[in-house]
């Protein structure tokens, strides 16, 4: 009996070590007063990738599903639109973008669609075999002209519309988990182990391989406003690049918020406020580059988890466009009434 009631004893102090621990762990940073983001219905339980715009009010949101939605008011609404691709055809279309009219989709397995008017008519182009890896992301650089970036790392570009493509490395990096571009044309991408991750540079014919900032695994690298890099780790692990130039260089960790989920994206904001996306609706701002963080109210309250950020580039920094992407239709929208949000 004694026994029996040490073990229980023991049992009780144990939960409340863990729930103590556990709420001083996922709560050990403040909740904001407000939030510039608002809910978007999306009439989908597909998942949104990637959106982009035509013009001030006109974009296309695409997804998982053959999903692919189309705005008419700057993202505040979005209605289905139909591609030409057969009923049977279960298309994961992962990329989009526009500059101008001229705009390209990148999808998986093997699709690639073309439009010259806007998105009003689309011409699907047949890559069969010829490219390793599937499409992954795909940037517009003007009239016919585009970068395609594979799974297995290759990068090839096309200068009439898709009818020839050029590849741009030697050698391909193998299996990619995540892949960025710069909007000067330089690369980076996550090994699909995220055991290392790579860079490329135009002026390169290969992909230079760089280790890791940890032991950890790395889920992804992107690009800070200054053009040096940013890196997301296992176990909630956020570094930035130290010194100008100097890939190999890292800050000590930022932890902000460990609560059992990984960050997936991480984006500045037009006010250069620091925003983190990741699971069971994790998203946190940071203020001050990083020192201090808070909890998004709107994004806390997501039944989702948050894959990306997105912002567009505007000349108007109060008519920035911006996106938070969820599983099963989710969508945060930046709000116009956000430009002063500080």
């Amino acid at each position: 009996m004694n026994r029996l009631l040490s073990y229980s004893v023991n049992f009780i102090l144990v939960c409340c070590l863990v729930l103590g621990l556990g709420g001083c762990v996922t709560t050990r940073i403040p909740l904001a007063s407000s939030s510039p983001w608002r809910e978007v219905q999306l009439d989908t339980q597909a998942n949104p990738l990637d959106i982009s715009f035509v013009d001030e009010n006109r974009g296309f949101l695409v997804g998982t599903n053959r999903l692919i939605l189309e705005t008419n008011d700057g993202g505040k609404t979005w209605k289905d639109r139909d591609l030409d691709l057969e009923d049977q055809e279960n298309f994961r279309l992962i990329s989009i973008d526009f500059n101008g009219d001229e705009g390209w989709i990148a999808g998986q397995p093997g699709l690639v669609l073309h439009t010259t008017d806007g998105g009003q008519n689309w011409i699907r182009l047949d890559l069969g075999n010829k490219l390793p890896g599937d499409p992954y992301l795909i940037t517009t650089l003007g009239a016919e002209e585009a970068e395609l970036a594979t799974t297995a790392g290759a990068l090839y570009m096309t200068k009439d519309s898709g009818q020839t493509w050029e590849g741009k490395v030697s050698d391909a990096s193998g299996g990619v988990r995540d892949l960025r571009r710069s909007p000067d044309g330089n690369y980076v991408s996550v090994s699909s182990l995220g055991n290392f991750f790579a860079t490329f540079e135009p002026n390169q014919e290969n992909w230079e391989p760089h280790q890791r900032a940890s032991s950890k695994r790395v889920q992804s690298v992107g690009y800070q406003p200054n053009g040096q890099l940013w890196m997301l780790s296992r176990g909630a692990e956020i570094r930035f690049n130290d010194e100008s130039g100097d890939i190999e260089s890292w800050e000590k960790p930022v932890l902000p918020i460990v609560n059992g989920y990984n960050y997936l994206d991480l984006a500045w904001d037009p006010n250069q406020n620091i925003w983190a996306a990741g699971g069971n609706g994790t998203l946190l701002v940071s203020k001050d580059g990083g020192k201090e963080w808070e909890i998004d109210p709107v994004g806390d309250s997501q039944p989702s988890n948050f894959i990306r950020i997105l912002f567009e580039p505007s000349s108007d920094q109060g008519k920035t466009k911006g996106f938070v992407l969820g599983e099963r239709g989710i969508l945060l929208r930046w709000s116009e009434l956000a430009a002063n949000y500080s």
